[in-house]
């Protein structure tokens, strides 16, 4: 939208040359600047990753030749969004209320973040614990975050939570022979 100049008074159609930019415009271009600053961290975590699978040598590149040049070229475009994204910032201002709006987006979304936060505790644990007891831990934990909790939900989650650890583990190590990480019980 192009908003009159106000230097003019008299009520003639000169208009500025940029676009008002809205406190909404700038909570939503913070809001892909985070997810810029994520996507670089994540693709250099993969691209240090890929410098540690084994070298063939039937093939001088290397199985991680590929992902290392996906996720370089991931990186750049993320380092170059970023550039752009704080430059639109820096001329915008910062909006109005930003911390009760990120107050109120934790608040609306916070048993999604919960379990994303749950999900990134039974990654870590996992090789710790092993895929049973970190699985039960983390579909029971799950399924109390975002069921209603009496007795019923209860059961059933923990059910629910011993069939799909335990049970699969059982599967696949007795009907696959594929072992899953062991952990605490060896």
């Amino acid at each position: 939208m192009i908003v009159p100049d106000e230097k003019t008074s008299d009520g003639d159609a000169v208009f500025a040359a940029s676009p008002k930019i809205s406190d909404d415009d700038v909570a939503s271009e913070v809001a892909k600047l985070v997810s810029y600053v994520i996507f670089l961290i994540a693709a250099a975590g993969l691209y240090v990753a890929a410098i540690g699978l084994p070298v063939s040598r039937w093939e001088p590149l290397g199985a991680g030749a590929f992902p290392k040049l996906v996720m370089g070229l991931l990186a750049a475009l993320c380092v170059i969004a970023i550039a752009l994204s704080a430059r639109r910032l820096s001329r915008w201002g910062r909006p109005h209320g930003l911390a009760a709006r990120i107050r109120a987006f934790i608040v609306a979304h916070r048993l999604v973040l919960l379990v994303f936060l749950a999900f990134g505790l039974y990654l870590a644990g996992l090789r710790t614990l092993g895929f049973s007891i970190a699985t039960f831990l983390f579909l029971l934990v799950a399924q109390l975050i975002v069921a209603p909790r009496d007795r019923r939900t209860i059961v059933t989650g923990l059910v629910v939570a011993v069939i799909f650890s335990f049970g699969l583990n059982w599967l696949f190590a007795e009907g696959f022979t594929v072992f899953l990480p062991r952990g605490l019980l060896g």
